[in-house]
Parts: structure tokens; C-alpha cells; sequence
């Protein structure tokens, strides 16, 4: 008979239990105490536009054209009324990279064939090679390249030209006069066709489709024009406002028209469904598609009225992806670009790295450059690898406990020192992440600590682990030792019984 067993063998499987609980309790809780790995960094902005170069060596800048072949910056401008002892009008050629001037154009003929230095205030389209093709007032059509010391030019007969853009064949050119849309001879001006509409002066043209958008702004419409026939197949009613137009441009991507009116710009499909409207608190003034990329930018003018509300005197570039009417980049602010003195221009260089803005009111044509933000710097404490301290040191750890001889797991430990074989490794190198070292207490070697493990690392938790697997360990020869003193107590006891005759 052995009283004492059954509260033994208890206190043996309540000791070995709650051992085993600790370490499942305290691996799961280290786990889920470790902090969360930090969430990636919001994404940058993406890419904006940020000033390269202001030029001042073209008066006052009317019109861009930035020539598909030959890469110069064709400028049309007008006289600065700030500069009474010089004219600055004329067509000049710049250098896009730095604005210096190629070519200056000062020499045009007048209505009787005089020539004379004049103001160009649009340019319609761009001659092969090189050059450019160009509107003066008051019903002028003159051309001109780089180098040219005059400009060939000639006056067509009726109202004022209001808009110009190209012809349907070499040599030709199509010319606004109100609601007049003619086809013309750019060396002689004689007209070869004509339409007249119900109203409008200005449009775009869409050589790939065959189509002219003709745009009546003060009765709020637009006209769809075959130009093979010059006649209306379509039209398109405006959304309703105070009549103030912007301007008329077409995509030649997607063939999708864009209309600058009062504070927004109403986008149509070739087939002149309505797409959407972008708003702005400024004017729309001039629009250009750069098809590498799919962009549409559109320059936005200040009205230069302190009085209305909102006006800051500043305007504002902004990049549109044309399939969806999103933005493609962050709105670049245009300082001082204000609508009092004239209308903007713009210029894109294909593949949309540069951008060019005109502002009358200043004088200055403004060079932007694409900026795309730098990505952020790896934070080092994701990759435990990345940090010197954090790799393990080839040296044996003189902390490390081992048996002394004869010791066995059955052997009592001493108060304060208890030692097992699972909880004492042999001598030799720390493994990578794990903790070395006995349970008994003794303190670690000095020297740096590992570094902590990565977070949600599992790293961490083993090392944990490992730590009580060497207190569980302890505890459960505890327990055992403990058993083994009561049962020899119990045995002394029935000795004595025997002995004394019970």
C-alpha cells in the first residue's frame, strides 16, 4: 500500500500540465504580442511636372508649335506693350531645350504684298520637313521655315479670318471667317469650296476620320463636318452657359473631341456622344493629346479679375488620362499666367517629358519637365540580414551550461540550478536565431544581444519556446524528484510499522 501515490503521481502530471500549458500559452502569446509588420508606405504622388526653363526671347507669345520633324519650337507672337521702343511680333524658332533663338521671321507681306514686320497670332499647321504655316491679321495666310529671312504670305478675300488649320490636300489650308468654313490655296488664297454654318469661328480638324468640328459657341453647339463632301452630318448641342468659349481640339488618337467652355471642357466621341466634363475653377485656353502616353493636357488661365471670386491671379496645367478623363498627374501651378492679355498655348513633346506653356501676360513661354518621385528607401529592419548585429557571432557563447560529470536527469538538481541535457546544448556556435544558454539562472555573456527577429517572424517565438522548454524541463525533474523523496518517506514508514509490529 502506497498512500502518498496517487498525490505524487498528481503533482507530477500537475507539473509536467502546467509546464506544457506555459509554453503553448506563452509561444501563442509571443506570436500574437510581436507588433504587426508596418503596412508599405502609401504610393507617391505619381509623376508631375516641375519648371525647367522660362524664356523671354519671343515677345508676346500667341501660338505654339513644336514641329514633329524637325524639333524646333515655332512661336507666334505679338508686340509687348511694355516695350514701346521695339516690336517684338513676328514668328520666331527657338531652341525647345533652352529657348534660345534659331530663326526670327519679321519680314511679312501686308494686304497690297508689302512687307512688314507683323504680329502672328495662330499657327494652323506644320509644313513637311520643316516650318510652319501661319495666320496674321487681319485675313493673312503666310509660311515660313527656319532661316528664312521673309515670309511667303498672301490675303484671302471677305470677313476676317477667325480660325486656321490644315487642308485636306498638299498646298491647301482651312480657313474660319465667322460661320464661314472654306478650303483655300495657300499661294494664291483663292477659295476652292466653302460651307457657311448657322454660327461659330473656330475649329479642329480630324485628318484621320475625314472630319472638321466646327463649333458655334455663342448658340451652343457643334457641327460635325465631312470634309471630303464639306458638309454638316452631325450636331451636337453644347450644355448650356454664358457662351464663353475656350477652344476646339481633337485627339487624333481616338478621334474624341475636347471643348473649352466657360469653367470646364465637355469631352465628345468621334461619333459625338458626350464622354464627360471636367470643371475647374479657372479658364480653359488651349488643350494638346500626346498619343506615346494616351495624355490630354489642358492650360487653365486665371481671369485676371481680383474682383470674381476665387482669382488668384495663377494658372493651372493639367494631365488627363483620354481614355478615362482621369488625372494623370498632380495639377502643376502656372504663377501669374493670367487670361487679361491673351490666351495661352501649349506645346507637348512626343512622349510627354516636356511640356511648353505660353503667357501672354508675362512674356514668357514656361518649360516643364516630368518629375517622377523617388521611391522610397527600404526600411532595414525588413531584412534582418541588412544589419551587421543582427547575424550570429562564430564564437562558442561562454554562457553555455554543460553537465558536469555524472550528473543524470534523475539526479536532484541544486537550489537554483537546475541543468537538463534538453536545456543544456553541448558547446559550440550559437545556431541563427536561437537563444543559448542554460535555465539555471546563470547570467549570459556580456557582448551584444542578438538582434530581435523580424517582425511576424517565427524567429522570436522559437527562441521563446526554447527558453521554457528548458523551465518546463526543470519543473518535470522537479516533479519527479519530488515524487521519488515521498515514496522513500512512505517506504521508511512501513519499515517502521513492520518493524514496531504495526
Amino acid at each position: 500500500m502506497k498512500p502518498h501515490a496517487p498525490r505524487a503521481t498528481g503533482a507530477l502530471v500537475f507539473t509536467t500540465a502546467t509546464a506544457a500549458a506555459l509554453i503553448v500559452a506563452v509561444a501563442a502569446g509571443g506570436a500574437g504580442a510581436e507588433p504587426a509588420a508596418p503596412s508599405p508606405q502609401a504610393p507617391p504622388d505619381g509623376v508631375t511636372y516641375r519648371e525647367a526653363g522660362r524664356f523671354t526671347t519671343a515677345g508676346k507669345p500667341r501660338d505654339l508649335l513644336l514641329h514633329p520633324e524637325s524639333k524646333n519650337l515655332y512661336v507666334g507672337s505679338d508686340d509687348l506693350a511694355d516695350t514701346a521702343d521695339v516690336n517684338e511680333g513676328g514668328l520666331y524658332v527657338l531652341n525647345p531645350a533652352d529657348g534660345s533663338v534659331r530663326s526670327t521671321v519679321i519680314r511679312i507681306p501686308g494686304p497690297t504684298g508689302t512687307l512688314g514686320r507683323r504680329a502672328v497670332t495662330r499657327i494652323g499647321a506644320a509644313l513637311p520637313g520643316d516650318g510652319v504655316v501661319f495666320g496674321y491679321p487681319l485675313r493673312g495666310i503666310g509660311t515660313a521655315r527656319t532661316g528664312d529671312e521673309a515670309a511667303a504670305g498672301v490675303w484671302v478675300a471677305g470677313a476676317t479670318v477667325t480660325d486656321l488649320g490644315p487642308g485636306t490636300g498638299p498646298g491647301t489650308g482651312l480657313v474660319a471667317q465667322g460661320p464661314v468654313l472654306a478650303e483655300v490655296d495657300l499661294a494664291t488664297a483663292a477659295v476652292r469650296r466653302s460651307l457657311t454654318l448657322e454660327g461659330g469661328d473656330s475649329f479642329a480638324v480630324d485628318a484621320a476620320r475625314k472630319t472638321v468640328w466646327f463649333t458655334d459657341f455663342a448658340n451652343r453647339r457643334l457641327y460635325k463636318v465631312d470634309t471630303e463632301r464639306l458638309a454638316v452630318v452631325a450636331t451636337v448641342e453644347l450644355p448650356a452657359g454664358e457662351g464663353f468659349g475656350g477652344f476646339t481640339e481633337v485627339d487624333p488618337q481616338t478621334g474624341a473631341v475636347w471643348v473649352g467652355l466657360d469653367n470646364s471642357v465637355v469631352v465628345y466621341a468621334a461619333t459625338g456622344t458626350r464622354l464627360g466634363a471636367l470643371t475647374g475653377k479657372d479658364l480653359p485656353r488651349a488643350a494638346r493629346f500626346d498619343s506615346a502616353t494616351g495624355q490630354a493636357f489642358v492650360v487653365w488661365q486665371d481671369a485676371g479679375d481680383p474682383s470674381l471670386p476665387g482669382s488668384d491671379n495663377d494658372g493651372t496645367l493639367t494631365v488627363y488620362r483620354s481614355a478615362d478623363l482621369t488625372e494623370a498627374v498632380r495639377p502643376v501651378v502656372l504663377p501669374g499666367n493670367q487670361a487679361q492679355l491673351g490666351a495661352a498655348s501649349l506645346a507637348v513633346q512626343p512622349g510627354a517629358e516636356v511640356v511648353l506653356v505660353s503667357s501672354p501676360a508675362q512674356g514668357t513661354i514656361t518649360r516643364l519637365e516630368r518629375f517622377v518621385p523617388p521611391a522610397p528607401s527600404p526600411d532595414p529592419s525588413a531584412d534582418p540580414s541588412a544589419d551587421p548585429s543582427s547575424q550570429p557571432s562564430p564564437s562558442p557563447d561562454p554562457s553555455v551550461s554543460v553537465p558536469s560529470p555524472g550528473s543524470s536527469a534523475g539526479t536532484t538538481p541544486g537550489p537554483g540550478s537546475a541543468t537538463s541535457p534538453a536545456a543544456s546544448p553541448a558547446p559550440g556556435p550559437a545556431a541563427a536565431g536561437a537563444v543559448v544558454g542554460g535555465t539555471g539562472g546563470q547570467p549570459p555573456a556580456a557582448g551584444p544581444a542578438p538582434a530581435p527577429a523580424p517582425h511576424g517572424s517565427l524567429a522570436s517565438t522559437g527562441t521563446t519556446v526554447l527558453s521554457l522548454a528548458g523551465t518546463a524541463a526543470a519543473l518535470t525533474l522537479a516533479g519527479w524528484a519530488l515524487i521519488r523523496f515521498r515514496a522513500g518517506r512512505s517506504r521508511s514508514r512501513s519499515k517502521s510499522w513492520v518493524t514496531n509490529g504495526g
